[in-house]
């Protein structure tokens, strides 16, 4: 019997447009059809905006729960910077694959840059 992995996680920074940054709504839509494409279930979400000031802040915080585990962006348009994370577990199904591909529509949607990605095989 092969030893379970419990999933990837994979832990990004990327920089983008700060318009696209400041846009939680945005957002949102994008999430949830990333979670009716990927087939996966939400149970929980939140998404905080920051007030915006002179210096161009204005970002938001965005977590979601689901039933294969999470993902969240947090962002700071002021310094056209976002970090994102994704874990899905296997418990039903590998989803590695779904994993960088949730991670690859969010770097398309921003129109980012990665600057920095890690992946964590649990």
């Amino acid at each position: 019997m092969l030893p379970y992995s419990p999933g990837l996680h994979i832990l990004a920074t990327f920089t983008a447009p700060p318009p696209t940054l400041r846009d939680a709504e945005a957002c949102r839509a994008f999430f949830d059809d990333q979670i009716q494409a990927f087939a996966l279930e939400k149970v929980g979400e939140a998404y905080h905006s920051f007030p915006a000031d002179e210096n161009g802040a204005g970002g938001f915080t965005a977590v979601l729960a689901l039933t294969e585990s999470h993902l969240s962006i947090h962002t700071w348009p002021e310094h056209g910077l976002a970090t994102f994370d994704v874990f899905l577990s296997n418990f039903r199904r590998d989803n590695a694959a779904t994993v960088r591909g949730i991670y690859a529509a969010t770097l398309a949607f921003f129109d980012g840059t990665e600057q920095h990605k890690t992946e964590v095989r649990r």
